[in-house]
């Protein structure tokens, strides 16, 4: 095997196609195909209805361990051993939530299987990124995360026919889809050729930390309260909710996908066309416009094209904040520790709307709507952050398109 530098076309593919497993199961699949479930878990007396969301919210918990335990285990073992180890515990995890012995054992076993998506989330990109050359990595990059909404998609259309065959079959069935998946990638990841490439190079000096960094972190942060109430709650928002049925919520849940397919791929196409930073500010106009859409919606029509525009959010925001860091840092050990950093960040953020959500939707008797609204309103607090972050930063912070307001670019 030859060195990255000269890999062919094909070993430069192996690694992301691995990169697109590996988020398609421990994301796409783990994390989305329970929101299509959660009408049949409640309506099968597996659990009651409160037991059934904060089981959703497991998931987001343990995202937020795996975001923090991923470069540590990395380092401990190997970038390739801890994402083939994290894609066997997500495939046992389908396997023993077919088996409702407890609601402690299912949380268990939900909270794992968020575990490794948070710890492949942070490692998946730096394990497959520095074998692609630099002029490919903005594809590269969306076609990993495009497994998200492969995932997501797969779940809408798989998951109603695998529930004629029983609830249990279904976990199964999602099992061995991971197992699958688990086999097919299990060759594709590259040796850890470039394992030094996670410690600072001698050569790399140290800059210091442009705000833009933190703002990012923030926004990011309630970008992923923003999501969260969509994610979770818009299949039985339209199958219960509206009283439409599972058959109409299922429907709805592959428009969603489809535009989880889409995400990846556009957003990272915006990002390369009008800058990362124009591109996360449009995004988060739409996504709030979209989401405060949602709470006053009923039509077939109109929540069909709201759901392409929602799924296009949380696999599509992963590169164009991936895109965001790469902007702002120049050294790659850096970028890397900020993407961590960044995923925490979400994760942590995720992990308390998912229940403060849960617990809201409880003690609100089961109303959606007022979910959707709160998830606008984080949204617009995403956008407010920058606005208050440029009237406070300096004038050299300003890009192109601020430079015609006068007040906010003065010259030094």
């Amino acid at each position: 095997m030859h060195n990255s530098s000269s890999h062919p076309p094909s070993a430069i593919w192996l690694p992301i196609f691995a990169g697109l497993c590996a988020s398609l199961v421990s994301i796409g699949l783990a994390r989305f195909a329970y929101t299509p479930l959660i009408p049949s878990l409640i309506e099968a007396h597996w659990f009651s209805a409160s037991d059934v969301v904060y089981l959703g919210a497991a998931n987001l918990v343990g995202y937020l361990i795996g975001a923090l335990i991923g470069r540590p285990l990395a380092h401990r073992t190997s970038n390739k051993s801890a994402l083939r180890l994290m894609m066997l515990i997500v495939t046992l995890s389908f396997f023993a939530c077919g088996f409702p012995l407890s609601v402690s054992w299912f949380f268990g076993w939900r909270l794992l299987s968020g575990v490794a998506g948070g710890a492949i989330m942070v490692l998946v990109a730096a394990t497959v990124l520095p074998h692609v050359p630099a002029a490919r990595r903005g594809l590269a990059s969306g076609a990993i995360f495009l497994g998200i909404g492969l995932g997501i998609a797969g779940s809408g259309t798989l998951v109603p026919p695998l529930l004629s065959l029983g609830l249990q079959q279904t976990w199964f069935g999602l099992g061995a889809l991971a197992l699958v998946l688990t086999a097919a990638s299990w060759f594709g990841w590259p040796s850890d050729t470039h394992a030094a490439s996670v410690l600072p190079s001698i050569n790399e000096t140290r800059h210091p930390t442009d705000r833009g960094v933190y703002l990012l972190f923030a926004q990011y942060a309630f970008m992923a309260a923003g999501l969260v109430p969509a994610m979770v709650f818009l299949v039985d928002y339209v199958a219960r909710g509206l009283g439409a049925g599972p058959h109409v919520g299922a429907l709805i849940w592959v428009m969603y996908g489809l535009g989880a397919i889409i995400g990846p791929v556009s957003y990272g196409f915006l990002a390369d066309q009008l800058g990362a930073k124009v591109s996360i500010r449009l995004v988060l106009v739409v996504q709030a416009i979209a989401v405060g859409l949602l709470s006053i919606s009923s039509s077939f029509t109109t929540l069909a094209v709201l759901a392409v525009i929602l799924g296009s959010f949380p696999p599509g925001i992963v590169p164009l904040a991936l895109a965001r860091v790469h902007e702002l840092i120049p050294s790659h050990h850096q970028q890397q520790v900020a993407w961590s950093r960044a995923t925490v960040s979400f994760a942590t953020f995720q992990a308390i709307a998912g229940f403060a959500y849960s617990a809201l939707f409880n003690v609100s008797g089961g109303h959606h709507a007022v979910l959707f609204e709160i998830a606008a309103g984080a949204i617009v607090v995403a956008l407010l952050l920058e606005v208050l972050t440029i009237k406070r930063s300096q004038p050299r912070f300003a890009r192109h398109f601020l430079q015609d307001d006068a007040n906010s670019c003065r010259p030094l």
